[in-house]
This record gives C-alpha cells, sequence and structure tokens, in this order.
C-alpha cells in the first residue's frame, strides 16, 4: 500500500519545481487492490526560457516505472495548462488538486485550493455524466469490476457536487452521503480489494443497468436543482495573477 512507499523521494527526482503532488485513481477513490499501481498527479513550473523559446515546452510529463515492486506512473502539468484545464470544467484536474493524499504541498497548492471553488459550475455534471458513460461501455466489454466501480463512483461524485458544491472522490463516502448509492457497492468494493483486472462475479446485469439509469437520472435531477453557477466569473482574473506571480517569483528566486 501507498504508507509503505517513499513517495517524497519522487519530488526531488523532477527537472523542474513542482508546486505539489497527490496521489489519485484507485487509491484516492477509496477502492484500492493488492495489485494497484500508484497514480500521482501534480503540477510543475516551467522555467521561463522554456515557454519563450523555439522548442515545444513540456506542458505535460508523463511517466510510468517501478519501485518496491509496486507500478508508479506520474503526470504533471505545467501551471499554466493546469490552470486552463480547472477553468475548462474538468473535475479530474480538480480531484487530483483537493485529493487529501498529499505527496507534496506548498503555498501556490494552498492557492489552487481557495480557488477551487470558485471554478465549479453545473456544468461539471457533463464531465462525471461523460466519464460515467466511457466507464459503462467499458464495463460491457471486458465485465471488469473496475470499470464498474469506476461508473458507479462518477456519478455519485456528479450527484454530490451538484448538490453540495463539494467535490469528493471517495466511493466510500459516497456511498454514505448519496441516498441513491446501491447498497451492495461495498460488497464490490471489498471485491475489489482482492485484484486490479477482477471480474464483476455475481453482479446481476439487469439489476446494474437499472441503477446506473437511475444514477443518470439523479443526476440529471441534481444538475437541473443546483445551486452552482452557469458560468465561472471572478476566478479567471485570479488564476491569471497566480499563474503571473508564479512565473515573476521564479525569475526572482532564479
Amino acid at each position: 500500500m501507498i504508507e509503505h512507499l517513499d513517495l517524497s523521494s519522487v519530488v526531488a527526482e523532477q527537472p523542474d519545481r513542482l508546486l505539489f503532488a497527490t496521489v489519485s485513481g484507485a487509491h484516492l477513490y477509496g477502492f484500492p487492490s493488492r495489485d494497484s499501481d500508484v497514480d500521482l498527479r501534480g503540477v510543475h513550473l516551467l522555467p521561463v526560457d522554456a515557454l519563450i523559446g523555439l522548442r515545444e515546452a513540456e506542458e505535460t510529463r508523463s511517466r510510468t516505472w517501478e519501485r518496491d515492486g509496486v507500478e508508479m506512473d506520474l503526470v504533471t502539468h505545467d501551471l499554466r495548462k493546469f490552470v486552463r484545464l480547472m477553468l475548462r470544467r474538468n473535475g479530474y484536474v480538480l480531484e487530483q488538486l483537493l485529493s487529501p493524499l498529499v505527496v507534496h504541498t506548498g503555498d501556490l497548492h494552498a492557492e489552487l485550493i481557495a480557488l477551487a471553488p470558485d471554478v465549479l459550475t453545473t456544468h461539471h455534471a457533463h464531465h462525471y455524466r461523460g466519464f460515467a458513460c466511457t466507464q459503462w461501455r467499458l464495463f460491457e466489454k471486458n465485465g471488469e469490476l473496475k470499470s464498474l466501480l469506476y461508473t458507479f463512483r462518477a456519478l455519485l461524485s456528479g450527484i454530490h457536487l451538484m448538490r453540495s458544491g463539494e467535490v469528493v472522490a471517495h466511493l466510500p463516502t459516497l456511498c454514505e452521503t448519496v441516498a441513491q448509492a446501491p447498497a451492495y457497492l461495498g460488497e464490490l468494493i471489498a471485491a475489489k480489494a482482492e485484484a486490479e483486472h477482477g471480474p464483476a462475479d455475481g453482479a446481476e446485469p439487469e439489476r446494474l443497468h437499472a441503477d446506473v439509469e437511475a444514477l443518470h437520472e439523479a443526476l440529471d435531477a441534481a444538475q437541473a436543482a443546483s445551486r452552482l453557477p452557469d458560468a465561472v466569473t471572478g476566478a479567471h482574473d485570479a488564476l491569471h495573477d497566480l499563474v503571473v506571480r508564479a512565473r515573476l517569483g521564479q525569475r526572482v528566486e532564479g
């Protein structure tokens, strides 16, 4: 499990300064398996000359390797790209930003977290609806418990967000806070702990389909009744100022 890994050393190995790094994926969602990989996500800060020269800037970096017998997957975005993704109603990057499984943090991470509520809109429901549909189609092809749990997790996260204005990615918590969560999800989570790509044995296809459809309807209703705004307003300027300050501060430090 991740508590036995020295994840802090990953920060020191990066070519540019990391503003934050968190754990995402199944560990964040609350249903890791014994053989789950560790999904690390974060933000790096490119030097100014990497952005103004002729070479293509590495706005996204991806690396996969093995450490202590565990597969590690690290993806980071440059601050400017990450902020743009935040403004595109991308629930995935917000979950990374707000993940309680923090490997590395700092003042800029805290500032981004403080601004996260200001980018939330009713249109984030589209992100969770689309992700759930993708995972459901994958489940219909492979029959894996992982895809099924990802489907339920996305729908429940979307419903909770629309109702409360709070980003929650942890499925066991969502099972307690969203009334429409099927009672059998706890059993599926326990079964997933045994194998990352195990089959959804015992799950009744007709019941699963009916429950997924019901959650889609609940998400639609939650979106229609949500108090979240339809568009982002003041956060644009605040996030722009944050990116500029970070870049200029980097030049001063250099």
